[in-house]
């Protein structure tokens, strides 16, 4: 019986692991102690506040798009960027590391500095829901 009980809850774990994201996995890195809430509502907010830097107004609209299912592209470069919905682009959140680079990236060009780790896990939690 004990046998049967831990083999169902490993299973039951096991598919709790496959079902987790990119994003989830980002976030849990965001938060190991597990003491941060990331509320998607507040990464709204960031992802569509207008700041300015260096006399021009930014957002993350202005590079990524308003629909984020599909390609945008950079104001300054042309560059084009990919969906950033894990939902069309299964690369997205896959690395530590790229997570790391283009958040300090690009927290610096649209906010003129860094995010903060809450921000971090806010915009995250917002962009889960695409």
């Amino acid at each position: 019986m004990n046998k049967i009980l831990i083999f169902v809850v490993a299973i039951l774990f096991s598919s709790i692991a496959l079902a987790t994201t990119p994003i989830d996995q980002r976030m849990a890195d965001y938060n190991p102690d597990g003491n941060l809430i990331f509320d998607a509502k507040r990464g709204e907010d960031l992802w569509n506040q207008k700041r300015m830097v260096d006399g021009k107004q930014r957002d993350c609209n202005a590079c990524h798009g308003k629909d984020l299912t599909q390609p945008g592209e950079h104001v300054k470069s042309g560059k084009v960027i990919k969906p950033m919905a894990y939902s069309v682009n299964k690369e997205r959140f896959t690395k530590l590391k790229k997570v790391k680079k283009w958040f300090k990236r690009n927290c610096k060009w649209t906010y003129g500095r860094e995010c903060t780790t809450q921000e971090k896990g806010d915009l995250l939690k917002y962009l889960s829901q695409f």
